[in-house]
């Protein structure tokens, strides 16, 4: 589709309108969870939040890759550095498309404006939801592995004080010649941050907080995630109406965005266990 002032779900909801019972198919030209609009307005930010993003050609993607090698503690010269033992190589990341399927409401493809605002408002939250899923936890097609499962990622098990556990973390981060930037945590942790004041101070010390349920309430990411990661984002995503296919005779509505994931040093990345006190 060309550009377009009109959100996703007004777009939608007029191409609904004039093929009316129709099985459709609306294709857009970008990342259809970043269009959530309530994104605007709120500072929620997803995992996508916390990570550099790259339009790339509708094809695998290539990148550098530097695992880790040998110590991953840092001393006081260049020569003592984990990074002074990294070696380089060349690989690619693939795409998989995202796909959430929601039940329409008896009545609602006949209301185009109530339509355009469920899309807009209620789809593509979902969409979200299943994007965090995917880079944290991986797709099932083995393209995108997830953070939580990178090969490479280091662990550590946190300190009874929760502040004092972040900051020592946050610390641990950089011994790869990282700086911490970004913390994907589940929302019982993040308000558990906010209780404690320490939300503020970290968004003084230029780190993102990402709160999402994909994550357990147990485990707190924590990472150099602008250095780590970019996503790939070949803007291909769609919206289509599959009438009669849900439960009962529904109709349902099935949103799709293609996404890739690149993670070039997972030891700037750093997962710590909370325990479950």
């Amino acid at each position: 589709m060309g550009q377009s002032d009109r959100s996703p779900g007004e777009v939608f909801a007029a191409a609904v309108r004039d093929t009316p019972g129709d099985e459709i198919t609306v294709r857009y030209s970008l990342h259809l969870p970043a269009a959530f609009p309530l994104f605007a307005s709120r500072p929620r930010y997803t995992v996508r939040h916390l990570m550099k993003t790259a339009n790339v050609p509708d094809e695998p993607t290539p990148f550098v890759y530097e695992p880790p090698a040998g110590r991953l503690e840092s001393g006081s010269t260049y020569a003592t550095t984990p990074e002074a033992a990294f070696a380089p190589r060349l690989t690619r990341a693939g795409l998989t498309d995202l796909s959430v399927t929601v039940p329409l409401p008896a009545g609602l493809l006949d209301e185009p404006e109530l339509l355009a605002t469920f899309v807009d408002l209620r789809v593509l939250v979902r969409l979200s939801a299943r994007e965090n899923d995917a880079l944290l936890n991986g797709t099932e097609d083995g393209v995108i592995q997830g953070l939580l499962r990178q090969p490479g990622t280091r662990r550590r098990t946190a300190e009874p004080d929760l502040v004092t556990a972040v900051t020592a973390a946050a610390a641990d981060v950089e011994n790869t010649g990282g700086s911490c930037d970004g913390i994907v945590a589940h929302p019982d942790v993040y308000w558990q941050l906010v209780r404690h004041g320490a939300l503020g101070r970290l968004n003084a010390a230029g780190i993102t907080v990402s709160r999402t349920r994909m994550i357990p309430p147990t485990r707190l990411l924590l990472g150099d995630f602008s250095a780590a990661t970019t996503l790939l984002l070949p803007g291909v995503s769609s919206l289509a109406v599959r009438p009669g296919a849900g439960p009962e005779g529904g109709d349902l509505i099935v949103a799709t965005t293609r996404v890739g994931l690149a993670v070039r040093l997972p030891q700037h990345l750093m997962i710590m266990e909370l325990g479950d006190g």
